[in-house]
């Protein structure tokens, strides 16, 4: 499928409602651009939020697991 797109003054473009409804494309979506040999490439994107834990998190999940693991014996 080919589609010609309008680019305003400020460098954005409209993606089609159809285009964007097939490639599940959002308002509040994301698009990646890649550059390559042949043009540009544009595919549905997704941010995913990352939680890099500190020492005091990382104790509660110890002990979380502890007291959910209690119960259970290992047999050996």
């Amino acid at each position: 499928m080919t589609k010609v797109v309008s680019i305003n003054e400020r460098g954005t473009l409209t993606l089609p409602k159809d285009l964007r409804q097939r490639l599940g494309i959002t308002a509040s979506g994301q698009v990646v651009v890649e550059e390559t040999d042949g043009g540009l490439l544009l595919r549905p994107g997704v941010t995913v939020p990352v939680e890099i834990y500190s020492a005091k998190r990382l104790a509660e999940f110890e002990r979380n697991n502890d007291s959910a693991l209690a119960g259970f014996k290992l047999k050996r």
